[in-house]
């Protein structure tokens, strides 16, 4: 069996390329692509004539086709390399086209298109990396993928303050970037597996490999739904509430860049994170989320505190969602990517419920009321999945390697 792709560990590896080449391609069809709409929207209704109520439509059919992706990213475990391309053609043709739009209606089509790139993108990126990485490094190197929404919330923010009201080529560089990152891990892609997946963990069925106890499952499933609803009110109004309190436009993009920077920082903190169980990692990761939004919905217009509040939330939002596929790792290791698929589906309806009531919460009481009561969600999603309760796997289950990844 060939180990190509397994015999060391460093940004200059082979297993480290693949990350690096994965982080960019999530950086694209997360940061640049998915994420740009929220950033670049105000530019966009003003040369579109596209509405707000017509705005929330586009945005609720972009999370929907998302969804849509991941759940074609079920077959991932079988087919990475048809889902991945799929994923790069979708990221850039989609985000070609709201470049390029002539009116409301293209764009709208074409934004929804971009979206479901990432659904595509995760679940493929989990299934190459699990394939080609070795088990004791594989942790580590999902981790590290997952983080490039960090440096692509980094860079889109950048793009912003250079290039607008030019939204355009902001969505421009976004196809760019989705295909020349595409087309590199499906480059380094190519070639064997490194091994066999890691031990199988309490709770799964060794005569059908997609049969688990259901409480194995419940926790990490209702967690993702919890995150996403939290983490909603940062999404989708954490501008609006930072400019309603005074900050300027500048400050806002500023605010933006540091969500960004944030989940950028995961890269330093996945070897620490790695060497915890997956519920353990979720249960930190998920409380620093409810603190930033507490922060940020207590922060008035106070920049430092505001900056540090997204900083925090940034971090605690990706490293969480890494906690996710790790959880998936170790409840199938020998095929993640489809329960990773079902997490992250749960992840973004959480985010479309979020929103609701987000926005009704903001309309009554004010957004600093909704912040508050994001932080509480996310407080409780974290309460529930505590290491040590009933229901799933103790972190026995997990190999010394896994605990103890090797260094960058």
């Amino acid at each position: 069996m060939k180990r190509t792709l397994s015999l060391s560990w460093g940004p200059a590896t082979p297993s480290g390329v693949l990350a690096l080449a994965g982080l960019a391609l999530v950086a694209s069809t997360y940061g640049l692509v998915r994420l740009a709409y929220g950033l670049f929207l105000p530019d966009v209704q003003a040369d579109l004539a596209l509405g707000d109520r017509a705005a929330g439509y586009v945005s609720s059919g972009a999370s929907l086709a998302y969804c849509v992706g991941a759940l074609a990213g079920l077959v991932a475990d079988r087919r990475p390399r048809t889902v991945l391309t799929a994923a790069v053609l979708t990221g850039g043709v989609g985000a070609t086209g709201m470049a390029l739009a002539p009116g409301a209606g293209t764009f709208a089509v074409a934004a929804v298109l971009a979206s479901s790139s990432a659904g595509l993108a995760s679940p493929a990126l989990v299934a190459i990396v699990d394939r080609q990485v070795a088990a004791d490094r594989r942790e580590r190197a999902q981790a590290v993928v997952n983080s490039g929404t960090g440096p692509g919330l980094v860079a889109a923010g950048l793009l912003a303050v250079v290039l607008l009201p030019d939204w355009r080529a902001g969505f421009a560089a976004g196809a760019a970037a989705t295909l020349l990152c595409g087309g590199l891990v499906l480059l380094l892609a190519r070639g064997g597996s490194s091994g066999p997946a890691g031990p199988r963990p309490a709770g799964y069925d060794a005569g059908h490999a997609a049969t688990y106890r259901v409480p194995a499952l419940l926790v990490p499933a209702l967690g993702a739904l919890g995150l996403g609803a939290a983490s909603a009110a940062a999404w989708t109004y954490g501008r609006a509430h930072l400019a309603a309190q005074g900050l300027g436009e500048t400050a806002t993009t500023v605010a933006w860049i540091g969500i960004g920077v944030g989940g950028t920082a995961t890269v330093l903190t996945a070897r620490h994170l790695a060497a915890r169980s997956p519920r353990a990692g979720w249960a930190v990761t998920v409380a620093a989320v409810a603190c930033a939004l507490v922060l940020l919905g207590a922060a008035g217009g106070a920049p430092v505190p505001a900056g540090l509040a997204c900083a925090l939330f940034g971090w605690g939002f990706v490293a969480a969602t890494s906690a996710l596929i790790a959880w998936a790792g170790e409840l199938r290791p020998q095929a993640p990517a489809g329960l990773v698929a079902g997490f992250f589906v749960l992840l973004v309806l959480g985010q479309a419920l979020g929103s609701a009531l987000a926005g009704e919460v903001t309309g009554r009481s004010g957004s600093g009321a909704a912040f508050l009561l994001a932080g509480a969600v996310a407080a409780l999603s974290c309460a529930a999945s505590l290491p040590g309760r009933a229901g799933t796997e103790p972190s026995a289950t997990r190999s010394d390697s896994a605990r103890t990844p090797a260094p960058w």
